[in-house]
Parts: C-alpha cells; structure tokens; sequence
C-alpha cells in the first residue's frame, strides 16, 4: 500500500488541522458511511505524532501521513491518494487496486 498526498491536500492539513513539520496524519476505517470500495464503512483521519506499528507511511512538507496495522483490513489491496476537494472544504480520498491484496 501506497499513500500519495497531493501539494493542495498538504495545504490543507496544515492549515485546517494545525499540522507542522513533525507532526502525523493517521488514517483509519471506521464504521458507518460508504467509500467508493467500501459500504458500511467511511475512512477517517485524526492527527496521531506517535505512529504505532504502521504499516506504510509517507512524508510531505514534514508531517508522516499513515496507516498502521490495525486498519490494514480496510485498506487492503489499494494505494490511496489524498486530494483537495474544493466544493467540500476538505480531503478527498482515491482508492487505487494495487496488486497486494
């Protein structure tokens, strides 16, 4: 699994979320909601510095953005990209079929 995040959705975790060089993004499943590959299920993203066994990582512009192992179910065979969305005022996710799952 791979994370991309693109130079408008790093804009905008570091001037929504408050985050700065040092600091980490996790993304997670959770339950309720619906994604483009998962129904019943929504991704959620809090600001976490202390990565707990993660299972990939990027950095950009200074903040690790990741996935650890608890949440690699849901992620399981996609590479994900983190967008801008500008109608939404915040990210937008898409999911990729890589072949690791």
């Amino acid at each position: 699994m791979q994370i991309t995040i693109t130079d408008a959705a790093s804009k905008w975790f570091h001037d929504d979320m408050g985050v700065t060089t040092g600091n980490g993004v996790r993304f997670y499943g959770k339950t309720y909601g619906k994604t483009a590959v998962h129904s019943g299920f929504s991704i959620g993203v809090m600001r976490d510095d202390d990565p707990h066994k993660p299972i990939t990582t990027t950095a950009k512009d200074g903040v690790t953005y990741y996935v650890n192992d608890r949440d690699e179910w849901f992620f399981k065979g996609y590479d994900l990209t983190v967008d801008y969305d500008a109608d939404n005022d915040g990210p937008k996710y898409e999911y990729l079929a890589n072949h690791e799952g």
